[in-house]
């Protein structure tokens, strides 16, 4: 009795420490995940964005959509351009319509970081303007009366324009904004080289400025926005981040494969949150 006890006590002290003397996973080398059948199964999702969502991926061998196609069984539909900023994504959108109709269940829009690059004003939500109109005693007045500003000129205003045509065109589509990522130094050549977001762009604006500005857009037009800034954790800034990004000497931009994958695991699990379709 005593040896058989003295086994089963030598059996469980190896349990509670083989995982302990386990090395720890390295970034994109954990387990695959399961995947997941959702109200997200099967459904036809468009993304619209720029080079991290571009189908030729730039700096990685699958891009984030690609991974959550395999962890969620949607059907992605990408349309990313290499450089395009907001006004790009209008035209995106305006080719999806074309493509496939009312064929798609949601829209994912990343984009952002290229009008910060590209020193694109910020502008203003609306305009102002006078008008008569009801008033609480059952008369009417004038009273100022704001309308969504549409200067193609200025990042608020490229998103009114989108965001217009997205619902108008798209009102019973599930629409979700993302955030842009963080920003690393990455030189490209001679003639295109992008500082770290430490420093702001020609306007004296930082990244910061245009996160927040898509963050003011899902209440300015009723649309869920997925803070990839915060939620994704790449920090590019940090060298050991370096092993989510393309290279850590050249391109702190571009997520590799790791840090696609990161994405797609994020926005995974803030999609389950959400409706697919209504």
């Amino acid at each position: 009795m005593m040896n058989r006890l003295l086994t089963l006590c030598a059996a469980l002290v190896w349990v509670l420490t083989a995982d302990a003397s386990s090395p720890a996973p390295q970034a994109g080398q954990d387990t695959q995940p399961e995947p997941v059948r959702s109200q997200w199964t099967g459904c036809r999702v468009a993304f619209l964005g720029d080079s991290i969502t571009d189908s030729v991926h730039v700096g990685t061998e699958r891009c984030y959509w690609e991974f959550l196609a395999d962890f969620m069984g949607l059907r992605p539909l990408c349309y990313g351009i290499n450089g395009n900023r907001m006004n790009g994504i209008l035209r995106q959108a305006e080719r999806l319509l074309k493509d496939h109709g009312q064929e798609v269940e949601a829209i994912l829009i990343f984009a952002g970081t290229n009008d910060y690059n590209g020193s694109v004003p910020l502008g203003e939500w609306y305009r102002t303007t006078q008008r008569d109109v009801p008033l609480a005693n059952g008369k009417t007045g004038t009273r100022p009366y704001r309308l969504p500003d549409m200067n193609p000129d200025t990042f608020r205003g490229r998103i009114n324009r989108l965001m217009d045509f997205l619902k108008t065109n798209y009102p019973t589509k599930q629409i979700i904004l993302l955030t842009p990522l963080h920003r690393g130094f990455a030189r490209f050549s001679a003639q295109n080289v992008q500082p770290e977001e430490a420093s702001p762009n020609g306007l004296g604006l930082y990244v910061d400025a245009y996160v927040n500005a898509v963050k003011e857009a899902g209440n300015v037009w009723a649309v869920p926005v997925i803070d990839l800034n915060a939620l994704s954790g790449l920090y590019p800034m940090n060298d050991s981040h370096t092993r989510y990004f393309h290279r850590a000497d050249t391109d702190r931009l571009h997520p590799n494969t790791a840090g696609h994958r990161r994405m797609a695991l994020t926005l995974m699990y803030q999609l389950m949150a959400l409706p697919a379709r209504f």
